[in-house]
């Protein structure tokens, strides 16, 4: 049995020619179709788009060219190969034929080994130009793969060690200032630079799970989340931070909240990031605040669609906000906020590649939510994302 080689469209209006040129093709493993005029061959290709097309010049109603001519016109069909066939075989017919898009001449009366060579000479390009898209995209890929772990490392790894040599920086010039050779540490104190040094060592270990950014992707591990718990840990971390910029940071959301089903590190990561483009695209003194309550029909209308998709699907979700009272963002800036390597503006220059939003979006993503903002000049930026409430009968084994 030969194996299928290529799909091939045959257009001729002579029939004798039509059915020798197929029945020659078809001998050597190709799946050939027929066409008997150039109507018929373009209807044939918008239905099926064929490897290679085989195309006569003198055809009664659409000739060749214009066939080709269409095709080349459309971009769906531009990148298929026309090879020429015609007893025509003066310089100019073949110049016009190249022309309007052609890639080869093959002149009337045929030979079946030339046929053969020109068509699988075609096919053989056809086939390393997918190869080398498929390189491209490949190597694109891993580009924006290692573009996400310069990330993590100058974005996500600065924030816990930002904090953590403020603390020991306060520690001595107190004690310089008090000419004491030995500090006091509080337990307070070293329990904060001990949760901080474990937090780098999750961001660490997150970056050799590389399977967490393949296709979109990130790899969570789920358990029932305290996000009063969280947020109280966050501030208690980020004191040092707030401090700096003259900021303050209250947390409101209610220890009676309902547990999320959420991953800690990732929405840790996800709060931090938050938290520093705010500092980093606000003068000092910023106001912010961290909320989260359930999401009820109305609150869901008032965010997006999506989110009232999302609390239509038979889950309780829970909202968290994060607000500030800063210089906000016109609906241009706010539009691709979350895209890969956007960039917004704001009361500081920074040198970001632009991947700390477009994080935080993946990972709500994959825990099933759903993430956004409310923003208008002068008037402060509400970020705010969506994350399912814990429940134990579907995540119980």
């Amino acid at each position: 049995m030969i194996l299928e080689k290529g799909n091939l469209l045959v257009v001729d209006d002579t029939l004798d020619n039509l059915r020798l040129l197929s029945a020659m093709l078809s001998e050597q493993g190709y799946k050939v179709r027929k066409a008997l005029n150039g109507q018929m061959a373009l209807k044939t290709v918008s239905q099926v788009p064929p490897d290679v097309i085989l195309l006569d010049i003198n055809m009664t109603g659409i000739n060749g060219y214009e066939v080709c001519q269409t095709l080349k016109d459309n971009h769906k069909t531009k990148e298929i190969p026309v090879i020429f066939i015609s007893a025509l075989d003066d310089i100019l017919d073949k110049v016009k034929a190249f022309e309007v898009g052609g890639v080869d001449y093959i002149c009337k009366p045929f030979q079946e080994e030339e046929v053969i060579a020109r068509v699988e000479n075609q096919l053989t390009i056809q086939r390393q130009k997918k190869q080398l898209q498929q390189e491209i995209k490949e190597r694109k890929k891993t580009e924006q793969t290692l573009r996400v772990y310069l990330h993590a490392v100058s974005h996500d790894l600065r924030n816990p060690v930002l904090g953590m040599a403020m603390v020991l920086k306060n520690l001595l010039k107190k004690g310089r200032k008090e000419n004491k050779p030995t500090i006091e540490m509080s337990n307070a104190v070293l329990e904060q630079i001990v949760a901080s040094c474990d937090r780098q060592l999750n961001l660490i270990n997150s970056l050799v799970e590389t399977q967490q950014f393949e296709m979109g992707g990130v790899c969570l591990n789920c358990t029932p989340l305290d996000l009063f718990s969280l947020s109280q840990k966050l501030a208690a971390e980020w004191q040092p931070i707030l401090k700096e910029h003259k900021g303050i940071l209250d947390v409101l959301i209610s220890p009676e909240l309902p547990v999320v089903n959420g991953d800690s590190d990732r929405l840790w990561r996800v709060f931090e990031n938050l938290l520093a483009n705010a500092l980093k695209h606000n003068p000092p003194g910023l106001k912010l605040t961290i909320n989260a309550e359930v999401l009820t029909s109305q609150k869901s209308a008032f965010y997006t669609q999506k989110v009232i998709e999302k609390s239509s699907q038979d889950k309780r979700m829970v909202i968290c906000i994060l607000a500030d009272d800063g210089v906000g963002m016109n609906s241009e800036q706010a539009e691709n906020l979350f895209e890969r390597y956007h960039r917004g503006d704001g009361a500081k220059k920074t040198l970001g590649l632009g991947l700390g939003l477009y994080l935080c979006r993946q990972i709500i993503e994959a825990h099933g939510g759903e993430i956004g903002v409310i923003t208008n000049p002068n008037a402060g930026a509400k970020f705010w994302f969506t994350l399912p409430v814990f429940d134990s009968l579907k995540n119980t084994n």
